[in-house]
């Protein structure tokens, strides 16, 4: 077995995406979308998401983009609302997990406490969460879908390291501010 230094899968630098590159070195908070009730298997839904921003205002919006082809993104069509977990360095294998990059034994949700709100499922030690409505329907953006949504709740966990996603890689955020 040869042991690569990089990623031996990769397209060589002149064959690489340069939009794809820049958003890469943009970084950005890493968050786990989760929709559904219930504790059955297909009874929740969750995604990965660090493509994200927050519009403030009266109400205040998270707009994202969602891979369309995830549970998740049918499942918040569906239901018409999530929650939008803030998740911390301790919580990369998690980011990974649901990802769909590390494998999860018994289930996606099995790894970690939640507990349920009227938006979906909450992570029990998230950094903060909200819970969101979606606002009309997702707009096709790229390979990815735009969704709108308007933020009815916000709740404040824990006060951790954040868990950063730059160019493929989590990274530690700064420490809180005291």
């Amino acid at each position: 077995m040869t042991i690569h230094p990089g990623d031996p899968f990769a397209p060589p630098p002149h064959e690489r995406d340069a939009a794809r590159r820049f958003r890469a070195r943009i970084g950005g908070g890493v968050t786990l979308w989760t929709a559904g009730h219930g504790d059955g298997p297909r009874d929740r839904s969750g995604l990965t998401v660090s493509s994200l921003m927050t519009a403030l205002g009266e109400p205040p919006h998270v707009l994202a983009l969602l891979d369309p082809d995830a549970e998740l993104t049918d499942a918040l069509v569906a239901g018409g609302t999530a929650v939008v977990n803030l998740l911390s360095w301790r919580d990369r294998h998690l980011a990974e997990v649901f990802a769909g990059l590390a494998p999860a034994p018994g289930g996606r949700f099995v790894p970690d406490t939640w507990r349920d709100s009227s938006w979906g499922p909450v992570l029990a030690a998230a950094r903060a969460w909200a819970g969101v409505r979606l606002v009309g329907q997702p707009t096709p953006v790229g390979w990815s879908l735009l969704v709108d949504t308007m933020v009815e709740h916000v709740a404040f966990g824990t006060d951790e390291l954040a868990l950063l996603h730059v160019r493929g890689r989590s990274a530690p955020g700064p420490e809180p501010r005291a």
